[in-house]
Protein backbone atom coordinates (compact mmCIF):
# COMPACT_ATOMS: atom_id res chain seq x y z
CA UNK A 1 0.00 0.00 0.00
CA UNK A 2 1.30 3.70 -0.71
CA UNK A 3 -0.04 6.50 0.92
CA UNK A 4 0.87 10.19 -0.38
CA UNK A 5 0.01 13.16 1.88
CA UNK A 6 0.07 16.54 1.52
CA UNK A 7 3.01 16.20 -0.77
CA UNK A 8 4.63 19.86 -1.86
CA UNK A 9 7.98 20.28 -3.84
CA UNK A 10 8.98 23.77 -4.28
CA UNK A 11 12.00 24.73 -6.33
CA UNK A 12 12.32 28.34 -5.40
CA UNK A 13 9.56 30.33 -6.26
CA UNK A 14 8.11 27.35 -8.15
CA UNK A 15 5.55 24.88 -7.06
CA UNK A 16 6.16 21.47 -9.11
CA UNK A 17 3.95 19.67 -6.79
CA UNK A 18 0.75 20.96 -4.52
CA UNK A 19 -0.48 19.70 -1.45
CA UNK A 20 -1.04 16.15 -3.47
CA UNK A 21 -2.35 13.46 -1.93
CA UNK A 22 -3.61 9.80 -3.34
CA UNK A 23 -3.51 5.85 -2.54
CA UNK A 24 -2.00 3.39 -4.41
CA UNK A 25 -4.01 -0.22 -3.18
CA UNK A 26 -2.45 -3.50 -3.54
CA UNK A 27 -4.05 -6.19 -6.10
CA UNK A 28 -4.64 -3.06 -8.64
CA UNK A 29 -2.58 -1.37 -11.03
CA UNK A 30 -2.51 2.64 -10.56
CA UNK A 31 -2.24 4.92 -13.54
CA UNK A 32 -0.61 8.04 -12.75
CA UNK A 33 -1.50 10.23 -15.40
CA UNK A 34 -0.44 14.16 -16.10
CA UNK A 35 0.33 16.30 -19.02
CA UNK A 36 3.97 17.02 -19.06
CA UNK A 37 4.97 19.92 -16.58
CA UNK A 38 2.18 18.28 -14.03
CA UNK A 39 4.73 17.16 -11.89
CA UNK A 40 4.20 13.55 -12.28
CA UNK A 41 7.99 12.52 -12.47
CA UNK A 42 8.79 14.95 -9.57
CA UNK A 43 6.34 13.11 -6.68
CA UNK A 44 7.78 9.71 -7.79
CA UNK A 45 11.20 11.07 -7.33
CA UNK A 46 10.06 12.73 -3.85
CA UNK A 47 8.33 9.49 -2.83
CA UNK A 48 11.55 7.01 -3.24
CA UNK A 49 13.71 9.81 -1.85
CA UNK A 50 15.91 10.84 -4.94
CA UNK A 51 14.07 14.66 -4.25
CA UNK A 52 13.48 16.24 -0.88
CA UNK A 53 9.93 16.94 -0.69
CA UNK A 54 9.70 20.43 1.03
CA UNK A 55 6.69 18.90 2.98
CA UNK A 56 4.25 15.79 3.13
CA UNK A 57 4.98 12.40 3.25
CA UNK A 58 4.98 9.19 1.34
CA UNK A 59 4.02 5.87 3.09
CA UNK A 60 4.80 2.05 2.08
CA UNK A 61 2.86 -0.51 4.14
CA UNK A 62 3.30 2.40 6.77
CA UNK A 63 6.91 3.73 6.59
CA UNK A 64 8.78 6.07 5.08
CA UNK A 65 11.34 4.89 1.82
CA UNK A 66 14.23 6.18 4.30
CA UNK A 67 13.62 3.99 6.83
CA UNK A 68 12.95 0.75 4.93
CA UNK A 69 16.19 -1.66 6.01
CA UNK A 70 15.76 -3.38 2.85
CA UNK A 71 14.69 -1.13 -0.20
CA UNK A 72 15.05 -3.20 -2.97
CA UNK A 73 13.31 -6.12 -1.18
CA UNK A 74 10.10 -3.56 -0.33
CA UNK A 75 10.12 -1.10 -2.98
CA UNK A 76 11.31 -1.65 -6.96
CA UNK A 77 11.34 1.91 -8.79
CA UNK A 78 12.35 2.38 -11.99
CA UNK A 79 12.57 6.52 -13.10
CA UNK A 80 15.58 5.99 -15.35
CA UNK A 81 15.69 3.56 -17.86
CA UNK A 82 19.49 5.04 -18.75
CA UNK A 83 21.19 5.16 -15.96
CA UNK A 84 22.79 1.68 -15.85
CA UNK A 85 26.72 2.23 -16.67
CA UNK A 86 27.07 1.46 -20.49
CA UNK A 87 30.36 -0.70 -20.12
CA UNK A 88 28.82 -3.36 -17.96
CA UNK A 89 26.80 -6.54 -19.04
CA UNK A 90 23.35 -6.37 -18.45
CA UNK A 91 24.49 -9.95 -15.93
CA UNK A 92 27.15 -7.57 -14.31
CA UNK A 93 24.70 -4.34 -13.70
CA UNK A 94 21.78 -6.73 -12.06
CA UNK A 95 25.17 -8.63 -9.89
CA UNK A 96 25.96 -5.10 -7.88
CA UNK A 97 23.17 -4.49 -7.31
CA UNK A 98 21.73 -7.71 -6.12
CA UNK A 99 24.85 -7.81 -3.94
CA UNK A 100 24.43 -4.43 -2.20
CA UNK A 101 21.61 -5.25 -1.51
CA UNK A 102 22.25 -8.32 0.05
CA UNK A 103 20.36 -10.73 -2.62
CA UNK A 104 20.78 -13.78 -4.10
CA UNK A 105 23.04 -14.13 -7.22
CA UNK A 106 20.29 -16.80 -8.60
CA UNK A 107 17.78 -14.05 -8.96
CA UNK A 108 20.02 -12.20 -11.64
CA UNK A 109 19.55 -14.84 -14.01
CA UNK A 110 15.58 -15.32 -12.90
CA UNK A 111 14.89 -11.60 -13.48
CA UNK A 112 16.89 -11.82 -16.93
CA UNK A 113 14.81 -14.47 -18.31
CA UNK A 114 11.74 -13.28 -16.52
CA UNK A 115 12.25 -9.74 -19.07
CA UNK A 116 13.76 -12.20 -21.83
CA UNK A 117 17.25 -11.30 -21.85
CA UNK A 118 18.78 -14.29 -20.60
CA UNK A 119 20.30 -14.27 -24.40
CA UNK A 120 22.10 -10.76 -24.27
CA UNK A 121 23.36 -11.46 -20.35
CA UNK A 122 27.10 -11.04 -21.52
CA UNK A 123 26.26 -8.01 -24.06
CA UNK A 124 27.74 -4.48 -22.45
CA UNK A 125 24.28 -2.24 -22.09
CA UNK A 126 25.79 0.59 -24.33
CA UNK A 127 24.91 -1.78 -27.19
CA UNK A 128 21.06 -2.15 -25.98
CA UNK A 129 18.41 -0.75 -27.50
CA UNK A 130 16.24 1.61 -25.56
CA UNK A 131 13.32 -1.11 -25.36
CA UNK A 132 16.40 -3.35 -24.04
CA UNK A 133 17.41 -0.65 -21.60
CA UNK A 134 13.53 -0.91 -20.30
CA UNK A 135 14.06 -4.17 -19.73
CA UNK A 136 16.96 -4.28 -17.87
CA UNK A 137 15.58 -1.39 -16.17
CA UNK A 138 12.43 -4.08 -14.83
CA UNK A 139 14.75 -6.65 -14.32
CA UNK A 140 16.55 -4.88 -11.54
CA UNK A 141 13.37 -3.99 -10.11
CA UNK A 142 12.36 -7.24 -9.31
CA UNK A 143 15.40 -8.34 -7.49
CA UNK A 144 14.50 -8.24 -4.52
CA UNK A 145 10.55 -9.75 -5.75
CA UNK A 146 9.24 -6.18 -4.10
CA UNK A 147 5.76 -6.20 -2.97
CA UNK A 148 5.39 -2.46 -4.41
CA UNK A 149 6.08 -1.29 -7.60
CA UNK A 150 6.84 1.99 -9.21
CA UNK A 151 7.65 2.65 -13.05
CA UNK A 152 8.14 5.91 -15.31
CA UNK A 153 6.89 5.23 -18.61
CA UNK A 154 8.07 1.73 -19.02
CA UNK A 155 6.63 1.40 -22.28
CA UNK A 156 9.04 3.94 -24.06
CA UNK A 157 11.23 2.71 -26.43
CA UNK A 158 9.42 -0.12 -26.48
CA UNK A 159 7.78 -2.10 -29.66
CA UNK A 160 4.31 -3.37 -29.87
CA UNK A 161 5.75 -6.97 -28.85
CA UNK A 162 7.28 -5.37 -25.93
CA UNK A 163 4.20 -3.09 -25.41
CA UNK A 164 1.81 -6.22 -24.94
CA UNK A 165 4.65 -7.99 -22.66
CA UNK A 166 4.89 -4.54 -20.27
CA UNK A 167 0.86 -4.62 -20.47
CA UNK A 168 0.95 -8.64 -19.50
CA UNK A 169 3.62 -8.71 -16.15
CA UNK A 170 1.97 -5.24 -15.06
CA UNK A 171 -1.39 -7.14 -14.63
CA UNK A 172 0.75 -9.81 -13.27
CA UNK A 173 2.45 -8.25 -10.73
CA UNK A 174 -1.08 -6.39 -9.65
CA UNK A 175 -2.79 -10.46 -9.65
CA UNK A 176 0.32 -11.08 -7.13
CA UNK A 177 -0.88 -8.93 -4.13
CA UNK A 178 1.66 -5.91 -5.37
CA UNK A 179 0.97 -2.24 -5.23
CA UNK A 180 1.46 -1.11 -8.84
CA UNK A 181 1.91 2.04 -9.86
CA UNK A 182 2.54 3.27 -13.52
CA UNK A 183 2.95 6.62 -15.43
CA UNK A 184 2.48 6.85 -19.11
CA UNK A 185 1.58 8.64 -22.42
CA UNK A 186 0.11 5.79 -23.64
CA UNK A 187 -3.74 6.40 -23.06
CA UNK A 188 -4.85 3.54 -25.15
CA UNK A 189 -2.65 0.93 -23.10
CA UNK A 190 -3.19 2.42 -19.88
CA UNK A 191 -7.20 1.42 -20.64
CA UNK A 192 -5.88 -1.79 -21.02
CA UNK A 193 -3.23 -1.49 -18.12
CA UNK A 194 -4.92 0.32 -15.14
CA UNK A 195 -7.17 -0.65 -12.55
CA UNK A 196 -7.45 2.72 -10.97
CA UNK A 197 -6.27 6.40 -12.23
CA UNK A 198 -4.31 9.39 -10.39
CA UNK A 199 -4.50 12.05 -12.40
CA UNK A 200 -2.76 15.13 -11.69
CA UNK A 201 -2.12 18.52 -12.62
CA UNK A 202 0.11 21.58 -12.44
CA UNK A 203 1.07 19.57 -9.53
CA UNK A 204 -2.29 19.33 -8.25
CA UNK A 205 -4.79 15.82 -8.20
CA UNK A 206 -7.08 16.31 -10.59
CA UNK A 207 -9.43 13.01 -10.07
CA UNK A 208 -8.73 9.69 -8.34
CA UNK A 209 -10.74 6.88 -9.38
CA UNK A 210 -11.20 3.54 -11.19
CA UNK A 211 -10.81 3.83 -14.93
CA UNK A 212 -14.68 3.08 -16.04
CA UNK A 213 -15.52 6.28 -13.29
CA UNK A 214 -13.33 8.39 -14.80
CA UNK A 215 -14.41 7.60 -18.36
CA UNK A 216 -17.86 8.08 -17.41
CA UNK A 217 -17.09 11.81 -15.42
CA UNK A 218 -15.77 13.09 -17.97
CA UNK A 219 -16.03 11.91 -21.65
CA UNK A 220 -18.46 13.40 -23.95
CA UNK A 221 -21.52 11.08 -24.23
CA UNK A 222 -23.42 11.07 -27.34
CA UNK A 223 -26.31 9.25 -28.75
CA UNK A 224 -25.81 7.83 -32.00
CA UNK A 225 -29.64 6.98 -34.21
CA UNK A 226 -29.79 5.15 -37.58
CA UNK A 227 -33.44 5.08 -39.11
CA UNK A 228 -35.15 4.95 -42.55
CA UNK A 229 -37.29 7.29 -41.68
CA UNK A 230 -34.05 9.82 -40.12
CA UNK A 231 -35.60 12.97 -42.14
CA UNK A 232 -38.44 12.93 -40.15
CA UNK A 233 -36.93 12.06 -36.92
CA UNK A 234 -34.21 15.43 -37.01
CA UNK A 235 -37.89 17.36 -38.18
CA UNK A 236 -39.22 16.27 -34.91
CA UNK A 237 -36.40 16.61 -32.48
CA UNK A 238 -35.39 20.05 -33.61
CA UNK A 239 -39.34 20.87 -32.77
CA UNK A 240 -38.35 19.98 -29.62
CA UNK A 241 -35.75 21.57 -28.83
CA UNK A 242 -32.85 18.82 -29.68
CA UNK A 243 -29.77 19.54 -31.60
CA UNK A 244 -29.57 16.33 -34.10
CA UNK A 245 -26.11 16.41 -35.87
CA UNK A 246 -25.62 14.42 -39.37
CA UNK A 247 -22.81 11.65 -39.04
CA UNK A 248 -22.54 9.87 -42.41
CA UNK A 249 -25.93 7.71 -42.59
CA UNK A 250 -26.98 8.56 -39.44
CA UNK A 251 -27.52 11.63 -36.85
CA UNK A 252 -25.96 12.02 -33.24
CA UNK A 253 -27.10 13.84 -30.38
CA UNK A 254 -24.96 15.24 -27.90
CA UNK A 255 -26.00 16.43 -24.12
CA UNK A 256 -29.35 13.91 -24.05
CA UNK A 257 -29.90 10.46 -22.88
CA UNK A 258 -31.10 7.49 -25.70
CA UNK A 259 -34.36 7.18 -24.00
CA UNK A 260 -35.59 10.33 -24.59
CA UNK A 261 -34.30 10.22 -28.54
CA UNK A 262 -35.98 6.51 -28.49
CA UNK A 263 -39.27 7.67 -26.84
CA UNK A 264 -39.56 10.36 -29.29
CA UNK A 265 -39.29 7.82 -32.19
CA UNK A 266 -41.69 5.64 -30.36
CA UNK A 267 -44.15 8.59 -29.83
CA UNK A 268 -44.27 8.48 -33.78
CA UNK A 269 -43.93 5.50 -34.98
CA UNK A 270 -40.87 5.91 -36.40
CA UNK A 271 -38.42 2.81 -37.26
CA UNK A 272 -35.09 2.57 -35.78
CA UNK A 273 -32.39 0.57 -36.75
CA UNK A 274 -30.03 1.53 -34.60
CA UNK A 275 -29.83 3.71 -30.86
CA UNK A 276 -26.47 3.72 -29.67
CA UNK A 277 -25.46 5.33 -26.43
CA UNK A 278 -21.81 5.97 -26.95
CA UNK A 279 -19.11 7.48 -25.05
CA UNK A 280 -15.44 8.71 -25.81
CA UNK A 281 -12.04 7.29 -24.82
CA UNK A 282 -9.67 7.62 -22.09
CA UNK A 283 -7.77 9.75 -24.11
CA UNK A 284 -10.68 12.14 -24.59
CA UNK A 285 -11.76 12.10 -20.78
CA UNK A 286 -7.79 13.30 -19.81
CA UNK A 287 -7.97 16.08 -22.42
CA UNK A 288 -10.95 17.31 -21.16
CA UNK A 289 -10.39 17.14 -17.49
CA UNK A 290 -6.50 18.42 -18.16
CA UNK A 291 -6.90 20.85 -20.61
CA UNK A 292 -6.38 23.57 -18.45
CA UNK A 293 -3.16 22.14 -16.92
CA UNK A 294 -1.30 21.54 -20.06
CA UNK A 295 1.54 23.97 -20.30
CA UNK A 296 2.31 24.22 -24.18
CA UNK A 297 -0.78 24.50 -27.05
CA UNK A 298 -0.23 23.89 -30.20
CA UNK A 299 -1.94 26.45 -32.74
CA UNK A 300 -4.69 23.98 -33.50
CA UNK A 301 -5.43 23.61 -29.91
CA UNK A 302 -5.37 27.33 -29.07
CA UNK A 303 -8.05 27.76 -31.55
CA UNK A 304 -10.51 24.79 -29.91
Amino acid sequence: MIVVDDLTKKYGATTAVDRLSFSVAPGRVTGFLGPNGSGKSTTMRCMIGLDRATSGTTLFDGRPYAHLRQPLVEVGALLDAGNAHVGRTARNHLRWIAASNGLPARRVDETLEMVGLQQVAKKRVGQFSLGMKQRLGIAAVMLGDPRVVILDEPANGLDPEGIRWIREILKDLANQGRSVLVSSHLLAEMAMIADDLVVIGRGRLVDQCTVNEFIDRHATKWVTVRSPDLDRLIELARATGLVPERVGDGVEFHGVDSSVVGELAAAHGLVLHQLASQTGSLEDAFLRVTADSVEYHGDSESKR
